[in-house]
């Protein structure tokens, strides 16, 4: 969003603020093709919109990979990138227990029907997200080279696959 930010001379605020949610204007479009290369130019009464910022990142998604080993979480990244070399595509998930615990310890002052409130709102705000940009489905295992369960394998053992097959996905 930084970078995003630098390029476009927007407030990385505004980046912040659309990050993975839509608006309901938004959400009343069709979806949108995921990465056309195309950004509005600063006087345009648009160049502030969610469609520009994502495509600022989108842009700059594209750029880092294309310069060098990257490593990018969620924003698309995925399908903005698809059909590259080199490029190994993960989703790590886990059961959502194991999400509420994870949740309780950064937020302690939480009821867990919070927590599970918190997730399920967050889940949807990236599945709409997906959606709009992508006209696909975020938890669809067609997206991914690989799918790793956190809860079963732990932060470390999700390190250790991921290393472990980026060079069979990216032939270095």
């Amino acid at each position: 969003m930084r970078i995003a930010s630098d390029v476009s001379g927007i407030n990385e605020r505004f980046f912040g603020e659309v990050d993975e949610r839509l608006g309901k204007r938004e959400m009343m479009h069709a979806a949108q093709k995921v990465y056309t290369g195309e950004v509005l130019p600063p006087d345009s009464d648009n160049y502030a919109s969610q469609q520009n910022l994502f495509q600022f990142q989108a842009k700059i998604i594209a750029e880092l990979a294309e310069m060098s080993s990257c490593i990018i979480l969620g924003r698309c990244a995925d399908q903005i990138l698809k059909g590259r070399s080199n490029l190994l595509r993960t989703f790590i998930h886990a059961p959502i227990e194991a999400r509420i615990a994870r949740v309780a310890t950064d937020s302690l002052a939480w009821s867990e029907s919070e927590i599970r409130r918190y997730i399920a709102e967050q889940d949807r705000n990236r599945a709409e997200y997906y959606r709009f940009y992508t006209g696909e489905d975020w938890r669809d295992a067609g997206h991914y080279d690989i799918s790793l369960d956190s809860a079963a394998l732990g932060e470390n053992g999700c390190i250790d696959r991921i290393v472990k097959s980026l060079p069979i996905f990216t032939h270095e």
